[in-house]
């Protein structure tokens, strides 16, 4: 079970990546309305856009990870592991980007770690 966390773990933290990624390239993109006048513009944008791109590709390797994870566990118990992302990520936009992190935040960060917690105790059992 070990490799399993692992291979978990990698899928979660490729998965946070791609989504700081795409907020690191939409950062230099910046804010756009959606009408047909830009679409051909801000596509241009979004596909030479590096951070986007690589976040991508992050996004694919999870993909093949996350394979792996529901050949060998229950999707009952892998999936709700993903919500470490949501930790991760919360962390991460605050020392990157500079994003708030409130008092309710981490109390929530602390409910999904105690939540990851029982689920994972519930597959061991």
């Amino acid at each position: 079970m070990p490799t399993v966390f692992l291979l978990i773990l990698l899928g979660v933290f490729l998965n946070a990546g791609a989504q700081l990624l795409l907020k690191a390239g939409m950062t230099r993109i910046g804010h756009f309305e959606f009408s047909l006048t830009n679409i051909v513009p801000i596509s241009m944008k979004v596909m030479g856009n590096p951070p986007i791109l690589a976040g991508l590709c992050a996004y694919v390797v999870s993909v093949g990870v996350w394979l792996l994870v529901l050949s060998r566990v229950q999707v009952s118990f892998a999936y709700p592991m993903l919500s470490i992302g949501y930790i991760v990520n919360a962390v991460a936009a605050y020392y990157l980007f500079g994003e708030d992190l409130s008092l309710l935040q981490i109390v929530g960060i602390f409910v999904i770690i105690s939540g990851v917690y029982l689920v994972s105790q519930g597959a061991a059992s």
